[in-house]
């Protein structure tokens, strides 16, 4: 590893934790007070996607802070997972092939959370704050 990369794949992993998390919160922020609105707009709260946009939201702004960063990580994984077998697989088919499902951004949005579910939220978050005042 170069000393500039010794010095910036921490900081990136902080990045991609922070951009990561706001995507997760946009799906919700649509789902539950419809901004933007989508076609996702205005679910019910009491229905499957009204608890998916809960968890996307509240997970979503825990990754964006970098709270509990490793659990909400983790989560956000299976959720997402889930999220892929039964809004793109199971109505769709195609279990190998994402790209013919539709299910491409929660496949990759899986497996960059649980890449940081391993990796933790970088120096730029409130658990590295809460460390270091440990």
């Amino acid at each position: 590893m170069t000393p500039s990369s010794a010095i910036w794949t921490p900081r990136i992993l902080s990045i991609l934790r922070i951009v990561s998390g706001y995507l997760l919160i946009a799906h919700g922020t649509t789902k539950i007070l419809s901004i933007p609105a989508t076609q996702m707009s205005g679910v019910p709260i009491a229905s499957m996607y009204g608890a998916s946009g809960l968890i996307e939201l509240i997970f979503g702004a825990l990754l964006v802070i970098g709270l509990f960063t490793q659990f909400a990580a983790f989560i956000a994984s299976g959720f997402t997972a889930a999220a892929y077998f039964i809004g793109h697989v199971a109505p769709k088919g195609h279990l190998l092939s994402p790209l013919l499902n539709g299910g491409e951004l929660a496949v990759l949005f899986c497996f960059v959370f649980l890449f940081i579910a391993f990796a933790g939220g970088g120096p730029w978050s409130v658990d590295a704050l809460r460390k270091k005042s440990v």
